[in-house]
This record gives structure tokens, sequence and C-alpha cells, in this order.
């Protein structure tokens, strides 16, 4: 059954875009008439050495070689290599203007606002770049930032960038054991942090936090504080800490790259830790790189010129991905504070203030728009505005047509699906196809992405998401892996040398996708994953509970957190235990960890090898059918969940 359309370009649109153009060039040198965007995807899946090295000259990508080899081992995955001749520098990519225009604009809940021009920027970075060389920074050492979103964390990453150093973020947001299990890993030598943040007409501080983290990182030499909330922050708890302007070489005014190999590494970025501490996932400049130019100039027809925001926290990867958009010359528009302060229209005050011609946010987001009766198309000026992205999870048939109705009729409304796990998108946006209801418009060029089921693929029907061949944009590996097998483990287990993203999907006759959600226990309130197994190491802190369970459950178009506890004999589960698991979950993870339900169990089902049964207790909740009970050590204990009134309301 084909989707509603709701939305569809004019040929005016289409022959403007920049995949037009790009169509017309890939048609020039394949040969081929490639006049369609299906035509053209299938080309750039069945010849990827000709689709990247043709995006790589379209998009303009600085280097100071790139050889004539585009991939080598191309049938390896992982093993592939891409550009293997290839110096280049990220950063160097993202400082290639040097003008007036902005570069960054900043604006957080509490009305501040500042910006950076382009020629600003590159001299910020100069300066910072030369604090991290003269703190012994070099290629391949950890530069991390415990930071909210504002103009100097870009400055910061883009300086350990130029250094051919690895940036690692975190949150503020984030508990001390969140730090921890992500910073301890990585063992940064520089961290940037800000004195606080701003949520929802709080303030909070962030030096006090990390007073109890600098402990547990031996290798940090340097704690850099950047003025935020204070212009003169009181540095006397954190010993050693240096301001930001003392840290930086004011003098400097020139940016020295580094060139590194394609697959040298860019940043690390963290999963959500389902099974333990989250896995470290590295990213390489060159795969990171071309992969954004590829979307934002391809699928997202983001110029020079264009204003780009994406409402998106530091430690989440659509920050990295927004901060691509430097290469393209596009205006970022960074936001600190929640996105209902002061009021549940400041980002769209924002949006018409700022002339944002692309605006980024979650599917929650929306739907929490639609449900407080806010309608930008009636109060606000978006006449700038052209797309709205939408990811995180999956954009429901009525968000689809609230944007059209409530938003703007004229919009590219592009739902993008990817994850951290490749800092990009496998299927996502396209200025030159419609927008159906429900659907993501298309499969992402170079991405031999395909629904699979039984380890087949399926031409109609929902499965499994995989990828059957390498792409730039894959991880290099994970941090302390040496021997590949924890990455090995989490994507290529499944089937042999293609990738299984544990998405369940399905592709719709008109080429765009439907996911269905995650295959896999990882909840994801509000668009974020988390990672059941952060939870219980918080839970199991509580000294009433004995084991603990959580599960997603969908509610209101989103999904919530609900806790299943089994307390030690003599406890009960009323309000100040309740107060207790969630004051103790918040302290040490992020507020979307926080359940909305916690209930009181007998028993939890467990496999005969003792392992918890997520997604047997979520089916259970939700009524579904439970598969392979044989598994199962106590199988009645499923009875224990059914029907539960405390599920809903």
């Amino acid at each position: 059954m084909m989707n509603k359309v709701l939305w569809q370009p004019d040929r005016t649109r289409i022959e403007h875009s920049q995949l037009h153009r790009f169509m017309q060039q890939a048609s020039e040198h394949s040969g081929l008439k490639l006049d369609s965007y299906d035509r053209l995807y299938r080309w750039s899946v069945a010849q990827p050495e000709a689709f990247w090295s043709l995006l790589w000259d379209f998009t303009g990508v600085m280097a100071s070689e790139r050889g004539e080899r585009v991939l080598l081992d191309g049938e390896r995955m992982p093993g592939a290599r891409w550009f293997p001749d290839a110096r280049l520098n990220y950063a160097e990519n993202l400082l290639r203007f040097r003008d007036e225009r902005p570069a960054l604009v900043f604006r957080n809940e509490a009305g501040r606002r500042d910006s950076l021009s382009y020629a600003g920027l590159y001299r910020r970075v100069a300066q910072v770049a030369a604090g991290l060389r003269r703190a012994g920074v070099e290629p391949g050492d950890r530069v991390a930032g415990f930071v909210p979103n504002v103009i100097n964390t870009a400055v910061a990453m883009l300086a350990a960038a130029s250094l051919g150093a690895v940036w690692t973020a975190c949150s503020p947001d984030f508990g001390l054991q969140g730090i921890i299990d992500r910073f301890g890993q990585t063992e940064p030598k520089v961290l940037f942090t800000t004195d606080g943040y701003l949520y929802n007409g709080k303030s909070f501080n962030s030096l006090e936090r990390l007073t109890q983290v600098l402990p547990h990182l031996p290798t940090l030499g340097q704690l850099v504080v950047m003025p935020y909330l204070d212009a003169s922050p009181d540095l006397s708890p954190v010993p050693g800490a240096v301001l930001l302007d003392d840290f930086i070489d004011a003098a400097a005014t020139e940016v020295e790259f580094t060139r590194v190999a394609f697959d040298n590494p860019l940043c690390i970025l963290y999963s959500s830790g389902t099974t333990g501490v989250p896995k470290c996932i590295v990213h390489g400049v060159g795969g990171t790189l071309l992969q954004h130019l590829k979307e934002h100039q391809l699928h997202t027809d983001l110029k020079s010129g264009d204003t780009l925001f994406y409402y998106t926290t530091c430690g989440w990867m659509m920050w990295n991905w927004m901060l691509s958009g430097l290469a393209t010359g596009a205006t970022l528009v960074l936001y600190d504070g929640s996105p209902f302060a002061p009021t549940a229209e400041v980002l769209w005050d924002i949006v018409a203030q700022e002339g944002v011609t692309a605006f980024g946010t979650s599917a929650k987001y929306i739907a929490a728009q639609e449900k407080a009766g806010i309608r930008p198309r009636q109060s606000h000026r978006l006449d700038a505005l052209r797309t709205l992205l939408s990811t995180g999870s999956t954009l429901t048939h009525e968000s689809f047509e609230y944007v059209y109705q409530e938003i703007k009729r004229d919009l590219c409304l592009s739902s993008i699906s990817g994850g951290t796990d490749i800092l990009s998108c496998f299927a996502l946006g396209c200025p030159i196809l419609p927008v159906s209801a429900g659907e993501l418009q298309c499969r992402g060029l170079g991405m031999a992405v395909d629904i699979w089921d039984n380890g087949q693929p399926v031409a109609s029907g929902k499965g499994e998401l995989v990828c059957t061949r390498p792409f730039p944009a894959m991880p290099i590996g994970f941090w302390n892996d040496s021997n590949g097998r924890k990455y090995k483990e989490a994507y290529f287990e499944t089937f042999d040398n293609v990738w299984a993203h544990g998405d369940y999907a399905e592709l719709t006759p008109s080429g765009g996708m439907v996911i269905h959600g995650r295959s896999d226990a990882v909840l994801n309130p509000g668009g974020v994953r988390i990672g059941t197994a952060e939870i219980y190491r918080q839970v199991e802190k509580v000294e009433a509970v004995q084991e603990a369970v959580a599960i997603g459950q969908p509610w209101q178009g989103d999904v919530r957190v609900v806790l299943f506890v089994v307390l030690k004999p003599g406890y009960r589960l009323d309000k100040p235990l309740e107060q207790t698991i969630r004051h103790t979950i918040r302290s040490n993870t992020t507020p979307r960890h926080v359940p909305a339900r916690i209930i009181q169990v007998a028993d939890i089902p467990r496999t005969r090898t003792g392992k918890l049964v997520e997604l047997a207790i979520r089916n259970t909740v939700e009524g579904q059918p439970v598969k392979n009970l044989e598994a199962l050590a106590n199988p009645e204990a499923l009875a224990l969940f059914r029907d539960l009134p405390q599920l809903n309301c």
C-alpha cells in the first residue's frame, strides 16, 4: 500500500538542486543516463569507486594528495580501505572559508546571542591549536569535551582536529559514572569544559562534578575551563585547572594543519552501553568528511550561505554531523538549553530570527509541539525554511501530517536514520523526491542498504536492515579493541561480511524506507538510545533492590522507560524508595535514563545461561507472542508482566 504523498518538489527546486547537478556530472562521467534518483542510486552502489571518486571532486575535498587508488580490498567488510594514498585534514576542510560571513551563531534559553565569522573562527582555532600544541598534544592524542553546545566547543574540536588529535565529547548532563565510563576508557590528555550549562530555567555547575571525575583520569595533563555562565569562574575547587584565555596563544594567527591518512581517527563516539560500559566507536577523518559532504550537499541540498540549525547536545552524533556543515560554507546555529524554555516556541523563534534554511530536531520534539498545539505556520515567518530534518526515533504518520498542516506546506520533510555507529545515515532525505507520510525518502547514495529475512534479501516486507558493501564512513574500529573482535561482534556476527545494523525495517514500492524500531533491546525515549546496562548498574547500588529489568514501552507516539524491580525481603516499593531509585539513576547517568514507571515484580525471566530477556518481557507487555520459550529457565515469570494496570496510564 502506497503512503500518502504530502509534498512534491517543483521543477525549479529540482533543477536548482546540487543533486541534479551531480546527476548530470555522473551521467557524463559514466556514459549512462542517470536521470532519476533510483538510477543514480543503483549506479552509486554498483560502481562505488566511480561514485566516491566523483563525489570527492564534486564537493572539493581539500587534500595535499589524493592518489590514484580509491578502494582496496573492496569485498572485505570490515577490511576495505578507501583512498589509501590520500593525505588530508578535517579541520582544514571546515576552515576553508576565511571571510566575514557568520560561521557560528550561538543562542541559549536565557536570550543570549553571540556570533563568530569564518575569519574569526579561523583565528580562534589558531589560538587554541597553539595552546594544545604547547600542552604537548600530538596526532592520535585524545582531547575531550565535557561541554554544552557553545561556540568554544566547536573551536576546541576543530583545534584538536587541526593537530591530528582525536576529539571525544560527553554531554554535561551525564552523571559521575557516565563520564568515567567514557573518558576513563579513552584517556584524554586535555579536557575542555565550561563552568556550567543551562536547562529549563536553571543553571548547573559542571566543575563540581569534574572534581570527582579527575581522579579517574590519570592521563589528563590539563583541564581547560571555558567561561560561560560566569565571565570569571572560581577555579579553586579544581586544582590545576586553567581558564581558556590563559591556555591559548593569543598571538597565533595561522593554523598549522597536520595532514593525516584518510583512515586516521578523527573522533570517538560512545555506544549506549547495552551490555556493559559503552563501546568507544572510532570514526575516521576522510570517511566522516566525505560522507557528511554527501549528506549535506546532495541529500539536504545545503549550500554556501544557507543556515543550518540542529537541536542537539554535544554528546549526540548529530552535533558532529552539523559541525561538518562548515565545509559547505553554511552558517551553523548552536543552542544551549531546553527546547521548551522559556516558551514552547523558543526554537521556532530562532528559526525565524536567524533565517534558518534547514532545521533539525527529534521526532519526539515534533510530536510534543503537536500535542502542545503549537502552530508555527501561523505564529512565525518561516520564509527561509526549506528543509526539516527529523531523527532519533520513528516519525509517525500523524507527525508528518502535522508538519505540513501547522509548520509549512512547501517544505522537504526528511526523516533520517543511521546512528552513532556510522556517524551518518543509511536512509535519509532527497530534495528531488516526494515526501510520503511515514517514510524516509530514500537509501543514501553509495550505501548498499537492503532488508534481509533469515539471511536473504526480501523483495517486500519487514526484516533486518543490512548494508552489503563497504562504505567510507564505517568505523575504523573500537578503542582498545586491538584484534577487532568487539567490532566484528557488534556488526558482523549476524551475517558474515555484511553489516547488520539492528533496525527492523522495510523498503517501500516508491524506493523509500519505513523503520519499525530496533531489533534489539535498546531503549529509545525521546529519540535518544539508552542501553539497559547503564540503568541496571545504577539500580544495583540501591540497597533495597535485588535485581531489575528495563524495557521501552510505546507511549503517546514516543517510548517511555519502564523499570521492573525485584526487592529484597522486607522491602516494598513505596514513594520514598521510588525517589531513591530515580535519584540514583539520574545522578550517575542522564535525565533520559530515569524510568517513567517503576513496578515491583516477584521474579524476572532469564535464559538458561542467566541473561535477562528484555525483548520477551516487552513483547508480553505489548500483548505480542514470545518465541523460543524453551530457552528460558523460568518462562512462568513472564505471566507477571501481562496486563499490568500501571502501564495503561
